[in-house]
């Protein structure tokens, strides 16, 4: 076997081998992508019951429509299908909120990085929320950790009763794990006894640092704020401070524990009864005076200050279909008041509240105003043709934590990868030196050329040249002539053909060269043909 055969074979085995990589990929990624259903999207609307209580839809479709303020108006909602890695490219970013709901895949540290890159230096806006650790590298970077428990957290006295719609009859104890939590909007408030709706809190006064709405949870797990930021520093002094602004705006009672044996029971060792400051829900943390170059006046753009803000949730199911909506909720044996109250000397939101509505009206009440107050509708330097139009802030949700469908599943794959590879400086320079290295192996894999070489032989008379006849010289001469007329005169080949034949001999002039192109019975020999090519080489110049 030739050296060429082989390189070619070389060649074939490569191409082979990333068709069989790409194929093998794409039915991977389908095989682990089936048989999952995709839960707490935004954009499924046609799931059987069980499942279309735990999605997105209704809370996208409300923001959409409608802000607390501005009750005909609704925010601008998209979403992400690749990854959380482009919130930094995204036009207006201060303008614009990411959320992040029910991450079924771990979010990977460079997409962390841009996470926190996109609160605290571009001004953005982010609400976190999850039950376990796939949200925990995000927190990381803010100092805030999620507890880790199989059972999640139980509250003994903050919980809430379910009506079995089938009896009537309402569960009890088992039912530690649906806590409820009075919270706050814009800071920690300690005497939650203030009420208030969405409507009224979004008026320009300062209600809203006063009030607070019931929320529930279901199953959620507790959060707590550890320590400043990463590479952020308390210290005024330092050169790493960072200014920022921590409240926790919801926590479970002191009594709630963490469910570690999953058998509900709080004198199990085994269980961690939470202290102080461990049992949170809700908890915003506030970076203000961020410069951002925005419109403080219509058709002028100039520098303003903005705070960014991200909200870590202790549980998805807050934002689920059967939570965020009271009519949901009815259908899945939850009321907007206290089932237990009259059967269960325990505490209910009705009775802490003293002023205001006290009715639960759906977890929308409060994470709509949640979410109007982290935008900038109040910033005083913003252009009041942006903040009266809520179509000009962004809500975002990140789909890419979700599973797909087996279809879907290989392109979000790839399109993700395809991101985090290029926004990395080394993963670019890594590529780069990749595709030259493939570059090289497909240049040496190419067969060289057999070495060329002339042989004289004079044997072989038929693979020579054919020879020109000598009655056809003074032909070829005359063609020759012709076609240096026409080009010297920038003819083509049908206007030349047009010339009569006292135009071209004007065009010739020399008497000579007239002869050779009319002459019909004219025979010139060797000698005279060679000196008419002279002149034919010299004509024109």
């Amino acid at each position: 076997m030739s050296g060429g055969e082989k390189k070619i074979k070389l060649e074939s085995a490569l191409f082979a081998g990333f068709i069989v990589t790409l194929f093998l990929s794409f039915i991977l990624i389908s095989v682990f992508s089936s048989g999952k259903d995709t839960l707490y999207s935004a954009y499924v609307e046609d799931e059987s019951k069980n499942l279309q209580w735990r999605q997105l839809n209704i809370m996208a479709s409300d923001l959409g429509e409608s802000t607390p303020r501005y009750l005909d108006l609704g925010y601008n909602v998209a979403n992400t299908m690749s990854t959380p890695m482009l919130v930094n490219d995204w036009k207006e970013p201060h303008r614009t909120m990411l959320l992040i709901v029910a991450p079924e895949k771990p979010i990977t540290i460079t997409e962390a990085d841009a996470v926190y890159d996109f609160v605290t230096k571009k001004g953005g806006k982010v609400i976190v929320a999850s039950n376990n650790t796939n949200a925990q590298i995000v927190a990381d970077k803010f100092g805030v950790q999620y507890k880790d428990a199989f059972g999640g957290v139980l509250d003994g006295e903050n919980f809430y009763s379910v009506r079995n719609l089938s009896n009537g009859e309402i569960s009890e104890n088992k039912d530690q794990q649906n806590i409820w939590a009075l919270a706050s909007v814009q800071k920690e408030v300690q005497e939650k006894n203030k009420g208030c709706t969405a409507e009224q809190s979004a008026q320009y006064d300062d209600g809203i640092n006063t009030c607070v709405m019931p929320v529930m949870f279901d199953m959620p797990t507790a959060i707590q704020v550890l320590t400043s930021g990463e590479g952020e520093s308390d210290d005024q002094t330092s050169k790493n401070y960072v200014e920022r602004n921590v409240h926790i705006l919801a926590s479970a009672s002191p009594s709630a524990f963490l469910d570690n044996a999953g058998d509900r029971n709080i004198d199990n060792a085994a269980n961690e009864i939470l202290g102080q400051e461990q049992t949170g829900l809700i908890i915003r943390i506030d970076y203000p005076n961020q410069e951002v170059i925005d419109m403080p006046e219509l058709g002028t753009y100039d520098e303003i200050d903005v705070t960014g803000s991200i909200v870590f949730v202790a549980g998805q199911s807050a934002f689920a279909n059967y939570l965020w909506d009271s009519e949901e909720a009815k259908s899945t044996g939850r009321e907007s008041f206290c089932l237990h109250l009259g059967e269960d000397p325990r505490p209910c939101w009705t009775s802490q509240i003293m002023s205001g509505p006290d009715e639960w009206q759906g977890n929308s009440a409060y994470f709509e105003t949640l979410i109007f107050d982290m935008m900038e509708f109040d910033n005083q330097e913003l252009s009041n043709v942006i903040t009266s139009h809520p179509d000009q802030f962004n809500i975002v949700f990140d789909e890419s934590r979700h599973s797909s469908s087996p279809l879907v599943e290989p392109f979000s794959e790839t399109v993700s990868t395809i991101v985090l590879l290029t926004s990395d400086v080394w993963l670019k320079w890594l590529i780069l030196l990749n595709m030259i290295a493939l570059l090289a192996i497909s240049v040496m894999v190419v067969p060289d050329k057999e070495n060329w070489r002339h042989v004289f032989d004079l044997t072989r008379f038929r693979e020579r040249p054919k020879k020109v006849l000598p009655e056809e010289h003074q032909q070829r001469i005359k063609e020759a002539l012709m076609s240096k007329v026409r080009l010297f005169h920038d003819l083509t080949r049908d206007e030349m053909t047009m010339k009569t034949p006292a135009e071209v001999q004007s065009m010739i002039k020399d008497p000579r060269l007239v002869e050779l192109a009319f002459s019909r019975n004219r025979t010139y020999t060797p000698d005279e043909l060679r000196e008419l090519m002279r002149t034919i080489r010299r004509w024109g110049k």
